[in-house]
């Protein structure tokens, strides 16, 4: 079975981790004489690079699978060949080869000893276990950011540095729930009049948050391998606009029919239904719109996003609820 290398072994020596089942081609010799050769042994199947020797039996290059299918027979080995090798030192950890894999964004890297012989290969599947096959390159950019978040685990082993890296996000849910608490203060004599209202801020606010981070997660997925556009924006605003409004419409009915059944008072729970649906709708929005808005700036969506998202979220429904409320209920 192969063995994943966990956080607890990025210090580990490389050696201990590398596979041998490499293909060594000889500089000098053809593409047709190299694949004639190749057909006669047994190839690995997670071989995705060839690697070229000189006649001293040092590394001199790399030759993807694909460019020497696709090359004349005629030519020589080292005239397709990669010239420029990144290589792993034999005297290296896990994790300076984690660093290289993820900089360079190779599916392999041979493993090379003091003097440019090649020992064995390191490569993406023995780093994480959601890449099954690494001819998938959709599957190979998942695992190239999970080596990423690994490496940067490793570097970053100083409490106060990941204190430094978390808590400027936690300050949009400070920030957010400071401006929510004023909100809720400017409406103080109106929620006095009408407390039916008060009683159901948990349930907006986690309607409106849940939305926002179903949105939010879609986005993040739509935006994994692609660019942010305007055209892109455009469609998925259209298309989530229509899911949030029949949320907003199932939510906010079923919230004002319970309202109204409870409280016995129709027109504050229709005010109740009418806010809910409004404010699930744009906090649907702003799931959309701010991770691409973060992606735009060069960003990551994915960190930025979920406290941005919540914060927004809370504050918008929260102005939503209580002024269409307030204003349909003829409050000055």
């Amino acid at each position: 079975m192969k063995r994943v290398v966990a956080q607890d072994n990025l210090d580990d020596a490389i050696l201990d981790h590398i596979r041998r089942d490499f293909i060594i081609l000889s500089a000098v010799k053809t593409v047709g004489e190299s694949l004639s050769e190749l057909r006669s042994r047994t190839i690995g199947e997670k071989i995705v690079y060839f690697y070229v020797n000189d006649a001293d039996g040092r590394l001199v290059g790399v030759v993807p699978t694909r460019r020497l299918l696709m090359s004349d027979p005629a030519a020589r080995n080292e005239t397709i060949m990669v010239g420029h090798v990144v290589a792993v030192p034999a005297s290296a950890t896990v994790l300076v080869a984690c660093e290289l894999l993820a900089r360079h964004r190779l599916l392999a890297l041979p493993v090379v000893d003091a003097n440019g012989k090649m020992l064995g290969v390191v490569d993406i599947t023995m780093f994480t276990e959601e890449l099954s096959d690494v001819a998938e390159r959709h599957a190979a950019e998942d695992a190239f950011q999970l080596i990423g978040i690994k490496v940067q685990s490793a570097r970053e082993r100083s409490p106060w540095i990941g204190f430094r890296y978390r808590f400027p996000w936690l300050l949009c849910n400070i920030a957010g729930g400071i401006l929510c608490a004023i909100l809720v203060g400017r409406y103080e004599v109106f929620l006095d009049s009408v407390i039916v209202l008060a009683l159901f801020i948990p349930v907006v606010l986690n309607l409106a948050e849940s939305v926002s981070i179903q949105s939010t997660t879609i986005t993040l997925q739509g935006l994994h391998h692609r660019r942010t556009s305007w055209s892109l924006l455009a469609r998925a605003l259209r298309r989530e606009f229509v899911i949030a409004g029949l949320l907003g419409l199932g939510c906010g009915g079923l919230v004002a029919l319970i309202a109204g059944l409870w409280k016995g008072e129709s027109t504050v729970a229709f005010a109740i239904g009418v806010s809910i649906a409004l404010s699930m709708v744009t906090a649907c929005l702003l799931g959309i719109v701010l991770p691409m808005g973060v992606r735009a700036m060069r960003g990551d969506p994915r960190i930025a996003s979920g406290p941005m998202v919540l914060a927004a979220a809370d504050i918008a429904t929260l102005a939503l609820y209580f002024s269409l409320a307030a204003w349909m209920l003829g409050a000055s």
